[in-house]
């Protein structure tokens, strides 16, 4: 056998070992771990928990506080691919706008977008605060709760910047309406 041959036989058995390697690493040592961490007391509850608010789910009546519509019905995401120039889309912007005026007691010009315009997905749970608080007078009369009371759950459901400087704070609707399942 000639040189060349066997350099290229000991470089194909070096990288057949390599593979069964990070094949061994990556697709059996990893993702038992990850199931390993995942089943410590604590972190369970606190994973699954967290899973259950990270879809909106909106609730009927005026108890509760609304998440951003939705262009998708569920199990379906996605949004309607309409822009801010098709006359459609401006007609079921103005639509929404005038039924979330009408609902909360102000004019229309005091609804933020988030109240009027999907998320991308149609199904993010996260509302700005001043959708929140556009929405706290109502819910605190409905739930006979102070709004002081209403306001301070708003606070405790409210996420901060993504890493401290990305994006707005947002509330997530979906644990704020169990907040006040748990508060009435």
């Amino acid at each position: 056998m000639t040189h060349a041959v066997k350099n290229v036989i000991n470089q194909a058995l070096a990288g057949l070992r390599v593979l069964l390697v990070l094949t061994v690493i990556t697709g059996v040592l990893y993702p038992v771990a990850v199931w390993g961490v995942s089943r410590l007391p604590g972190l369970r509850a606190n994973a699954e928990a967290a899973d259950t608010t990270r879809v909106a789910v909106a609730r009927d009546g005026e108890r509760w506080f609304q998440p951003r519509p939705s262009a998708a019905t569920l199990p379906a995401s996605g949004g309607s691919n309409k822009g801010e120039h098709n006359a459609d889309y401006d007609a079921v912007i103005a639509e929404r706008r005038t039924a979330v005026a009408q609902r909360e007691g102000v004019s229309e010009d005091r609804v933020p977008e988030d109240a009027v315009t999907a998320s991308a997905s149609g199904l993010d749970p996260h509302i700005s605060t001043a959708y929140a608080e556009l929405q706290v007078p109502r819910v605190a009369r409905a739930n006979g709760l102070t709004v002081e009371r209403v306001r301070e759950l708003v606070a405790a459901n409210t996420d901060g910047r993504g890493l401290g400087f990305l994006g707005e704070p947002g509330v997530n609707v979906t644990a704020l309406n169990r907040a006040l399942d748990a508060a009435g």
